[in-house]
């Protein structure tokens, strides 16, 4: 479990597709020090639990080894990256970590993609759209997770929902980045997720 606060920004620094292309193994270098990261530890990049198969240091650098598979490749935006791409990162949840944002399982739901960007004084504000199948779990002043980050929704009308970023985010998030058709992860409430199958089942 994660609560959607990025705590580093990684870089892949190798990417090899295996299995016929059904498997990525990339390598991500962070800020995080590598004795503390196990063998089996889930790390959240950009919202997509992944696991943990090796980790090293190279260059003063700590980096890490994953599998993206087939189901995350086809459901999320890990079958565009490549060398370079940043990653907003979260290690898993502690029993006692304050619960900064909301809670997030590191299963990301789909895609959402910006549909415009407003820089304004003191912040930032993104119009996205997503399908009708996960529109119908946002709603406004819910919580939603983006690329890993949480975030408080702030207007809603049909497939599209609206954002507001604090400049604080924009600094330690890939957020800074993103513009008109920029694609991004999206996991939707779980709470908001419970409450519709409980709706369903009356």
């Amino acid at each position: 479990m994660f609560t959607g606060i990025v705590t580093d920004i990684g870089e892949i620094v190798s990417f090899k597709p295996v299995a016929q292309g059904q498997l990525h193994r990339l390598r991500i270098a962070c800020g995080y020090d590598q004795t503390t990261i196990a063998d089996g530890a889930s790390i959240a990049s950009n919202g997509v639990c992944l696991t943990v198969v090796a980790s090293g240091v190279a260059n003063g650098k700590t980096w890490y080894d994953v599998d993206a598979a087939a189901e995350t490749l086809a459901l999320t935006t890990a079958k565009r990256w490549k060398l370079g791409t940043k990653l907003n990162l979260e290690r898993a949840l502690k029993i006692g970590d304050e619960l900064g944002g909301h809670i997030v399982a590191g299963h990301a739901d789909g895609i959402a993609t910006i549909v415009s960007r407003e820089d304004l004084p003191d912040m930032a504000r993104f119009e996205l759209s997503t399908t009708r199948e996960l529109a119908r779990f946002i709603a406004t002043k819910g919580s939603i997770t983006l690329d890993g980050v949480s975030l408080t929704v702030n207007t809603v009308k049909d497939v599209t929902f609206s954002v507001l970023i604090i400049p604080h985010t924009l600094e330690v998030t890939t957020i800074g980045g993103w513009k008109a058709g920029t694609e991004v992860n999206i996991e939707v409430d779980l709470m908001a997720r419970y409450a519709a199958r409980l709706t369903e089942m009356k």
